[in-house]
C-alpha cells in the first residue's frame, strides 16, 4: 500500500511537518514523487518510519537514528529484538513506580505502613535501570556480573540517609578534586584527600573494596570518555589527574 504525507502522518500519529523535515535531513526519503508532485511512501519507508519512533521514543537523536539506519550492516529483527528489550525494561520501570504510587497513597490513605526505604525503592530502581543503560556493559566486563549485582543490591538496600550522605559524598569530591587540580601534583595532601574521599564514595555501592579495583576504576575514567566528560565538565583534566591521585592513594604508581 501507498501513502501521501498526509495519509502517513495520520497512521503513524506524527505530523506531516515532520515527515517533511525527514525528508529534508534524508532520514527518511519517499519512494518517489508522483507526476502532483506529492511525496509518496511505501511499505519499505513505513518499516522505517516505524524504526525511527521506536528510536525516538527511547530518546536517541535523528543523528544517530540516520547513522544507524543508513549501516549496511543494519539488522532490522535485532534492531526490533533490542527495541522490545529496551521497552520492556522502561515499562518495568514504570510499572515499579506506579506501584511505588500506589503503595504511597495507601499509606497516606491509613490502609497500609509503608518504610521509609519503600518509600524510595522506585527511584532507585531507576537509577540502577539507568546506570546499566550507560555504563553496564563496561563495568560488568571489568568486574564481573556478581560484583556488579551485589553492587545494585546494596544500592537498592540504602536507607534515604545512606543515599543522601552518598550523594553528598560525591559532590564533595568533585569540589575537593577541583581544588588539588590548582596544585597540578595528585601527589599533595588534597589530592590525596580527594582520592580517599573517593574512596568513601565508592564504598557507599560497592560490596566491598579493594586498591586494585579502586585504581582500575580511575583508570576507566580516563579510558572511557563518557566518564571523562563527567570529570573534565568542572576543568579539562580533571578525570587524568584523579587517575593519578587515586594510582598514588592505591600504592600502584610511585
Amino acid at each position: 500500500m501507498e501513502y501521501t504525507v498526509k495519509k502517513l502522518a495520520k497512521l503513524a500519529g506524527v505530523t506531516s511537518r515532520t515527515l517533511r523535515y525527514y525528508d529534508e535531513i534524508g532520514i527518511l526519503k519517499p519512494a518517489r514523487i508522483n507526476s502532483s508532485g506529492y511525496r509518496i511512501y511505501g511499505e519499505e519507508e513505513v518499516d522505517r518510519l516505524q524504526q525511527i519512533l521506536f528510536y525516538r521514543e527511547l530518546d536517541v537523536d535523528l543523528e544517530t537514528i540516520h547513522h544507524l539506519l543508513s549501516s549496511p550492516t543494519f539488522d532490522h529483527v535485532k534492531a526490533l529484538e533490542e527495541h522490545r528489550e529496551k521497552l520492556l525494561t522502561k515499562r518495568k520501570q514504570l510499572d515499579l513506580l506506579i506501584q511505588n504510587v500506589n503503595q504511597t497513597l495507601a499509606a497516606k490513605e491509613g490502609r497500609m505502613m509503608m518504610s521509609d526505604q519503600e518509600k524510595f525503592e522506585g527511584f532507585k530502581q531507576q537509577l540502577i535501570d539507568e546506570n546499566e543503560k550507560k555504563h553496564g556493559k563496561e563495568v560488568r566486563e571489568k568486574y564481573g556480573d556478581d560484583q556488579v549485582n551485589k553492587s545494585n543490591e546494596k544500592l537498592k538496600g540504602m536507607s534515604q540517609a545512606q543515599y543522601e550522605e552518598a550523594e553528598r559524598l560525591g559532590e564533595e569530591v568533585l569540589n575537593v578534586l577541583h581544588e588539588a587540580f590548582q596544585t597540578e601534583d595528585p601527589a599533595s595532601d588534597l589530592a590525596q584527600k580527594a582520592a580517599d574521599l573517593h574512596r568513601q564514595w565508592l564504598s557507599s555501592y560497592w560490596d566491598e573494596y579493594s586498591k586494585e579495583a579502586h585504581a582500575g576504576l580511575a583508570q576507566m575514567y580516563v579510558d572511557d570518555e563518557r566518564f571523562t566528560a563527567y570529570y573534565d565538565k568542572r576543568q579539562p583534566g580533571m578525570a587524568a589527574f584523579l587517575r593519578d591521585a587515586v594510582l598514588i592513594y592505591a600504592g600502584t604508581k610511585s
